[in-house]
């Protein structure tokens, strides 16, 4: 599973994910860091299949118009910190990536996980 990480969430979370196997990149990875542009992060996942993890939502707003990014994860955790943020991740990617082999846009908070056709 491929992943980018948005600007508004930590780098931590990025790396968790890379020591759990998956292909993940921050966008502070990118050459123009969390100043890349919406655009940028939409053509790359696009690119590479790489499913966007964000709590922004603009890129709700992409998917839903024009199906960009590639497939999209989007938060509604309001404020967490990065500790229960990184346990909310551990607790659930198996379930996550299973998910996402169907489906392309989920919805995940702190107690629940939805799939938006």
């Amino acid at each position: 599973m491929k992943f980018l990480v948005d600007a508004q969430l930590p780098v931590r979370l990025a790396r968790v994910l890379q020591s759990a196997g998956c292909d993940t990149i921050h966008t502070k990875d990118l050459p123009r860091l969390n100043a890349t542009p919406d655009s940028e992060i939409n053509l790359l996942s696009m690119q590479e299949s790489r499913i966007v993890i964000t709590k922004d939502r603009d890129f709700l707003d992409s998917f839903l118009i024009s199906q960009q990014p590639y497939k999209l994860l989007i938060l509604t955790t309001g404020n967490i910190n990065n500790n229960q943020l990184i346990d909310l991740f551990v607790n659930n990617l198996p379930h996550l990536v299973e998910m996402f082999e169907e489906h392309s846009l989920i919805e995940m908070n702190r107690d629940t996980i939805v799939v938006h056709q």
